[in-house]
């Protein structure tokens, strides 16, 4: 089983290598998995055939070179659109502009990414890994995320941590009300509680009801970094996004934080050796 530590903080890749990749696709998170990230990261939602899929907004115009709510499309339709092409594929090295990389063959490119595919990939890695998967809300579809989510953990036996297996799962989300959901119907599995605004419960170090880990945001740290050590001495770790920076990256290390998420999961690993971190 991963080992979270202050010493070495895990390195998740947020929607997967999505500063190289479009994000939430097959490409990304092979790229992320091949540059030794220690989870991934993902964002779900439910289409109106009970799918759940990797897609972080509530439309899919951003994303896609179709139009149109998640919500309303069933998995078939959303199957229609290329979820890549909107992002220009620049190459990380001067050689990359001779030597295509390719990580997907072409059946698979672009296509819209299940929850149930990304889980088999993950399973599939080789070694630990960690996936962290955020519910969005509001949603037409309220609590029947969750409890599609959970049926799915459940059908790869996921519902609640095991050291003996190789992928562990952690739930996310912004809404207090989702993370009790889960923690009623799975109450060994990890949830962590997203932090983007001040509360005064969140100023103490308290969490709500249901959460085990705190999921600050570096912009929420860089105004208030003694929030860390207050959430650590409630017995909270604390996994922090959006962490891109190399300042970033000094700031939370320096804060001792668990968990790292990154749209640039390489380059935060590449900053964690050089600062005695990460094994060269």
């Amino acid at each position: 089983m991963l080992q979270e530590s202050p010493e070495r903080p895990l390195v998740f890749a947020h929607r997967g290598s999505s500063q190289r990749f479009a994000e939430h696709t097959l490409d990304a998170y092979l790229l992320a998995i091949e540059e030794g990230a220690d989870g991934l990261e993902c964002d779900v939602r439910l289409t109106r055939d009970g799918h759940l899929v990797c897609l972080h907004d509530s439309r899919i115009d951003r994303t896609s070179d179709g139009r149109g709510r998640v919500s309303v499309q069933t998995l078939a339709e959303l199957d229609r659109f290329d979820f890549s092409s909107w992002k220009p594929q620049l190459p990380d090295s001067p050689d990359e502009l001779i030597i295509e990389r390719r990580l997907v063959d072409d059946g698979w490119r672009g296509r819209v990414l299940t929850l149930d595919r990304l889980l088999g990939l993950a399973t599939d890695a080789g070694r630990p890994m960690r996936l962290l998967i955020e519910t969005k809300h509001p949603t037409r579809y309220g609590s029947a995320v969750e409890l599609s989510l959970l049926q799915l953990l459940r059908r790869y036996g996921l519902e609640r941590p095991d050291p003996d297996r190789a992928l562990q799962v952690t739930v996310m989300s912004f809404s207090s009300t989702a993370i009790r959901r889960v923690r009623q119907r799975a109450p060994s599995l990890p949830t962590v509680m997203l932090i983007d605004v001040w509360s005064v419960p969140t100023r103490i170090g308290y969490m709500p009801p249901g959460s085990t880990i705190a999921g600050p945001g570096v912009q929420l740290l860089r105004t208030s970094p003694d929030l860390v050590e207050r959430l650590h001495r409630r017995g909270f770790q604390v996994y922090v996004w959006t962490v891109n920076e190399p300042d970033e990256v000094d700031l939370v290390v320096k804060l001792k934080v668990d968990g790292i998420i990154s749209d640039r999961p390489a380059f935060v690993i590449d900053r964690l050796r050089e600062l005695g971190l990460r094994n060269p």
